[in-house]
Order: structure tokens, then C-alpha cells, then sequence
């Protein structure tokens, strides 16, 4: 694929995003939970943006990103625990959750091409166990980081509304173990059966 024919894709790409991020900012169930949402997507947008001209992944990370942010611009728009196709699921199975919350763990997994692709590009690092480890740490790294910081936003704002919509528990005490190991799995399956197509990617 030529590199105009990848900018095009890539252009496309974040048109689409950006429509998804305008769509979610119009009535939002809670802004204050729609904000805290779809800010960090918001900043890895305007820093790929910024630093497109000297920093190009490859178009599979874009999409693994592109998609990962529109996750992102859903949950925030409906908060997790209210998305209306998860919620029909719900009832529909005689579920206990919505489970659109655990989804969006298990695709966050998915960034290990990400931080893949960053770690063969910018470091010594090359294909094998030591490249699969690292890898698979950064984003449990990530994936802990996220649930500190939810577990935080509980204790700033005394259990407010916005914090257990952002949090997502409906209930569940080991909700913080479920999205890690969600993301985990998610992380071994991207490596595992993308790593292929990525270095094939990577090599052009």
C-alpha cells in the first residue's frame, strides 16, 4: 500500500472519529461523566494529529486506536452501564450487568500492537519472548493505572454519581480484577494472532 493510499485511510479514519465525538457531546446521559470518559481518547487524537508528519504507525494500529476511541465516545455518551444494545443483551440473556464496560477491557487489550510497534520503532527491542513480555506488561501497567485512577475518582469526589458511572461496578467488587483480566486476555490474542501482519506491515 503506497503511503498517499495509507494517508487517505488514515484521513478517513479520524473523520470518522471526530463524527463519533461530536455525536457523543450532544446530550450526553452526564456531561461531567462523558468529559472524564472521552479525554484521554481526545488527547491521544490531538497528539497522533500533531505528531503525524514525523510519527506514522502502521494502519492497523490506527485502527486498533480509531476503534479503541470510538469505544470510548459510546461509554461516554451512554456512561458504560447504560449502553442500549448491551442493555437489550442484558435483559434479552437474563443477564446481571451490561456487559459493554467488560467488551471495552478486552479490545483495550488490543493496544499491545500499539505499544508493539513503538517498542520495535524506538528501542533495541526485536521479535521474541523479551519484545512478547514487555509488551504484555505495558499494557497490564496501563490496565492497572486505569483502575487506580477510577478507584481515585470514587475517593475525590465522595461516591458521587459521575465517579460510579465512570467506575462502571454495577455492583460487582471485583470489577477492577474482571477489566484486567479482560485486558490481559485481550492483549495475548492481539499478539498471538496480529504479530504476523504486523511485521508485515512494519516491514513496508
Amino acid at each position: 500500500m503506497g503511503y498517499q493510499a495509507s494517508s487517505k485511510i488514515h484521513i478517513n479514519l479520524l473523520i470518522i472519529v471526530i463524527i463519533v465525538l461530536i455525536w457523543s457531546a450532544i446530550n450526553p446521559l452526564d456531561y461531567l461523566d462523558w468529559l472524564a470518559e472521552v479525554s484521554p481518547g481526545l488527547v491521544i487524537i490531538i497528539i497522533l494529529t500533531l505528531t503525524y508528519r514525523k510519527f506514522q504507525f502502521t494502519t492497523l494500529s490506527y485502527f486498533i486506536i480509531a476503534f479503541l476511541c470510538i469505544l470510548t465516545f459510546i461509554g461516554g455518551h451512554f456512561t458504560y452501564s447504560e449502553v442500549p444494545l448491551f442493555n437489550w443483551i442484558k435483559e434479552e440473556f437474563d443477564l446481571k450487568r451490561n456487559h459493554y464496560d467488560r467488551m471495552g477491557h478486552f479490545f483495550k487489550g488490543f493496544s499491545a500492537i500499539v505499544v508493539r510497534e513503538l517498542l520495535l520503532r524506538l528501542t533495541p527491542l526485536s521479535n521474541g519472548a523479551w519484545l512478547f513480555g514487555i509488551t504484555t506488561s505495558i499494557v497490564l501497567s496501563i490496565a492497572a493505572l486505569y483502575e487506580i485512577i477510577e478507584w481515585l475518582s470514587t475517593k475525590i469526589s465522595k461516591g458521587g454519581k459521575a465517579a460510579k458511572d465512570f467506575v462502571g461496578m454495577q455492583g460487582d467488587q471485583w470489577d477492577a480484577q474482571w477489566d484486567m483480566a479482560l485486558a490481559f486476555t485481550g492483549c495475548l490474542i492481539a499478539l498471538l494472532f496480529l504479530s504476523k501482519w504486523h511485521n508485515k506491515l512494519l516491514k513496508k
